[in-house]
């Protein structure tokens, strides 16, 4: 943990709406899984954010999120989740990429330098 991320924990009051990345250290989360909360519902950004816009989140819900055991054991479960439906589906895809083509036997071959030449040698002195 940085001094800046530890800056921010130690404050005494915390800003009344903060960002991702605060809402991320406050809760325990990485930042890049505050937005898979977020679509689940299990935490709501304040106001009407645009999709690609800043999300700010209300510090006083997220300190109440961050004392409820059975949350934090639902948000950890639905991060858990997510990843597994992630893994699944990038396994399921290399099953279907690696069952069509075997190894080396793809839909077009490598030919190999010498083959190569030789090739084309062949093909100048049958002209």
């Amino acid at each position: 943990m940085n001094s800046q991320h530890e800056q921010f924990l130690n404050l005494k009051t915390l800003p009344a709406r903060v960002r991702v990345e605060e809402a991320a250290l406050l809760l325990g989360f990485s930042v890049h899984e505050v937005p898979i909360l977020a679509a689940r519902g299990l935490i709501k950004p304040l106001g009407h954010p645009p999709l690609t816009g800043v999300k700010y989140f209300a510090a006083v819900a997220l300190e109440e999120l961050r004392k409820d055991e059975k949350w934090l054991a639902k948000a950890s479960d639905c991060i858990v989740e997510y990843w597994r439906n992630v893994n699944e589906k990038r396994k399921s895809a290399r099953g279907k990429s690696t069952d069509a083509a075997p190894m080396g036997q793809g839909r077009f071959k490598r030919q190999s330098l010498f083959s190569a030449s030789r090739s084309a040698r062949h093909a100048e002195t049958a002209e």
